[in-house]
């Protein structure tokens, strides 16, 4: 069974269990209509969790879990990350696609000659970054459109032309 990280739970709130997540999706709407997540420390490590109830403010999803009925309880949710199966992922729009999704996908150059491998995508404050494999090195390209040409998701590529700025 493969996870897809949806969320991280931040801190309780009030005394009957309520927590506070940090949305890690485009679709923080799916949190009003999921009824369980996957939740632990790591993938490795989980433990299926049944939402009572569910709302949105301010940026963050404000979750009870079924058992979890005291702030002492939920304090020991703080932390934990909220999965969800693929299946249970939402379709993308066109032209976006899951960050998952980019992993191992092919870097080529202004002559479609592969250059390196996307092996992490960071969120950096001011836009995401993708993290590049170029034979023993690490190469940091900002995801923006001065600098990405062209993503393929069907095809596993992504063309950018001026790539040997970044070595």
């Amino acid at each position: 069974m493969e996870l897809y990280l949806t969320g991280i739970i931040l801190k309780p709130k009030g005394l009957k269990g309520e927590v506070k997540i940090k949305p890690v999706t485009d679709f923080p709407e799916s949190y009003l209509t999921r009824k369980e997540y996957y939740a632990g420390k790591s993938v490795e490590g989980v433990e299926r969790l049944k939402v009572t109830k569910a709302a949105l403010a301010g940026g963050f999803a404000w979750l009870f879990f079924e058992g979890i009925d005291s702030r002492e309880k939920a304090s020991e949710l703080a932390g934990w990350q909220l999965y969800v199966e693929e299946e249970q992922l939402l379709e993308q729009p066109e032209n976006r696609a899951y960050l998952h999704d980019l992993l191992g996908m092919k870097v080529l150059d202004r002559n479609r000659r592969e250059v390196g491998v996307v092996i992490d995508v960071l969120d950096m404050p001011a836009h995401e970054v993708y993290e590049v494999q170029v034979g023993e090195r690490k190469v940091l390209l900002p995801a923006i459109d001065e600098f990405v040409e062209e993503i393929s998701i069907a095809e596993r590529y992504i063309v950018v032309p001026r790539f040997d700025e970044f070595l």
